[in-house]
């Protein structure tokens, strides 16, 4: 009996600590990939946020569905009193829809603003292009007149998704600095995707899209179309590295310093 209460404390002990370890991970993310920028850890809080509500939700209607099934059971044959309606009922259960829906709204359109906002002068600009069947990352930067030119350019060639290993394009960016990112394409629609940024935005001819973040973790994350656009779709991988300032700073002074060496 000792060792049977003994087994049992442990198996809850088991279950309480795996419990809090995956509450500290993607179980608390809700399937989330970890964020690593300002922005993605705003979709975050309010994926987790909308599903608190909708467990909150179901929590009250099953439980008005388990009380009236236990408490106004079938208990004899007679008929039950009936009443037409309800009133403060009724409009209890259309009023609470309204608000429930609302405030959704009103997170989900600040959250919006603020995960689509632009600034005036970000910090890095880069050229993203994607092509049948990879990705081009021209880094532009302004001159003393204030035009732009590109001062590293990165030209990825399709890779083998079944491949361990592979020359994937490597778009590398600085922390903790805004990024711009401006998406073209050349051929049809594509849609550049990094899973660690929660956020995914098309890339169509003729249009250019755009956005902004702030990466705060250093690592590489892989990115890839998302946007099935043709035969070898599945071959459009690239990655995105979070450097320091200063890799980031040498990574474009090698760029320039190559680039001035081809010219001569």
């Amino acid at each position: 009996m000792r060792g049977r209460r003994a087994l049992t404390s442990a198996g809850a002990l088991g279950l309480l600590a795996l419990t809090a370890t995956a509450c500290s991970g993607e179980v608390a993310r809700l399937g989330m990939p970890e964020p690593i920028s300002d922005q993605a850890e705003r979709m975050l809080t309010l994926w987790q946020g909308s599903w608190i509500a909708a467990f909150a939700v179901g929590i009250v209607v099953w439980g008005l569905i388990i009380w009236a099934v236990v408490f106004h059971r079938k208990r004899s044959d007679d008929l039950p009193p009936q009443v037409r309606y309800n009133m403060p009922i009724e409009i209890l259960y259309t009023a609470v829809p309204f608000v429930i829906i609302g405030v959704l709204f009103y997170f989900t359109a600040r959250d919006q603003n603020y995960v689509e906002k632009t600034t005036k002068d970000p910090a890095v600009v880069v050229d993203v292009t994607g092509f049948q069947w990879s990705w081009q990352f021209d880094y532009r930067e302004k001159d003393a007149a204030g035009q732009e030119k590109t001062v590293a350019s990165v030209v990825g060639t399709p890779v083998d998704p079944n491949a361990t290993t592979g020359a994937k394009p490597v778009l590398t960016i600085p922390q903790d600095k805004t990024v711009r990112v401006r998406l073209h394409a050349n051929d049809v629609i594509h849609s550049f995707w990094v899973p660690a940024l929660l956020y995914k935005k098309d890339v169509m001819p003729g249009y250019t899209n755009e956005f902004e973040f702030t990466a705060r973790k250093l690592g590489t994350y892989e990115g890839r179309c998302a946007e099935l656009c043709g035969v070898d779709h599945s071959r459009m991988l690239f990655q995105l590295k979070v450097v320091s300032v200063a890799d980031y700073e040498k990574f474009i002074a090698d760029a320039k310093a190559k680039a001035a060496g081809g010219a001569r």
